[in-house]
């Protein structure tokens, strides 16, 4: 019998929580790498150490994609929390993104203040993103045609950006967060979107980190339309239903 294509993923790389001072370092030296190094939006001086963090990384919680057989991470993400001492106090998105505020309020004004969440360093290896001729994105997405073209391990692009996404649902979870904000890159919208993971735009594209789109996911409708839509990536991305019942 063929395998599937995430047992294939399986074979190659684990998706772990940050929850460990080593696996943080990894976390913050692959951002160094992505958004100092390769890609300049941030000022690679001001990390003397070759770590990238910011105010948010205190209240935020962090995954990694990592290759089983070196260890090496491959891609990470992190979800930025509420703050618990001051619930007023905004998130990235807020303070990056003027988005049409009606349709934002009519989404959110749903949910507490603290079941709300925002996707964010979303980042993928360089080595893994030069294979596929894909070194100018930070996200090193590959928008194939076929989830069975070029089945190896550094050919697995767009089931890392699902890994990553089984990350935030798990991080999702385990935080009680109900609503989704994101800054994403078009394509990488586009892909989520192959995969039946639907966010709404919620203004104009910015210049942040590239151009970037802010966004908007209540989280239970964007894993209904997933089930509904490709439940094979819905059962990648809830471990069938572990993470996420349906």
């Amino acid at each position: 019998m063929t395998k599937n294509w995430f047992d294939i993923f399986n074979n190659y790389f684990e998706v772990k929580p940050a929850n460990t001072a080593e696996f943080v370092d990894q976390v913050m030296a692959l951002r160094f790498q992505v958004y100092c190094v390769e890609h300049p939006f941030e000022d690679a001086a001001s990390f003397p150490d070759g770590l990238e963090k910011d105010q948010f990384d205190q209240r935020a919680v962090h995954s990694l994609i990592r290759h089983s057989n070196s260890g090496a991470a491959v891609a990470t993400v992190r979800l930025v929390l509420a703050d618990g001492e001051n619930l007023k106090n905004g998130f990235p998105i807020e303070g990056h993104c003027s988005f049409a505020s009606e349709v934002e309020s009519n989404i959110s004004l749903n949910f507490e203040r603290k079941q709300i969440a925002e996707i964010s360093r979303f980042a993928v290896s360089k080595q893994f993103r030069r294979r596929l001729g894909e070194p100018e994105t930070s996200h090193g997405i590959a928008e194939r045609k076929n989830l069975s073209d070029d089945m190896d391990e550094r050919r697995l692009i767009p089931h890392i950006t699902l890994g990553l996404f089984q990350a935030i649902v798990q991080m999702s979870a385990q935080n009680n967060i109900k609503l989704w904000y994101a800054v994403m890159e078009l394509q990488l919208l586009r892909l989520l979107k192959r995969f039946g993971i639907r966010f709404t735009q919620i203004g104009e594209p910015v210049n942040y980190h590239g151009l970037r789109v802010p966004c908007i996911g209540p989280v239970d409708e964007v894993m209904s339309g997933i089930k509904r839509d490709c439940p094979d990536v819905w059962d990648f991305i809830t471990q069938k239903g572990k993470l996420w019942p349906y």
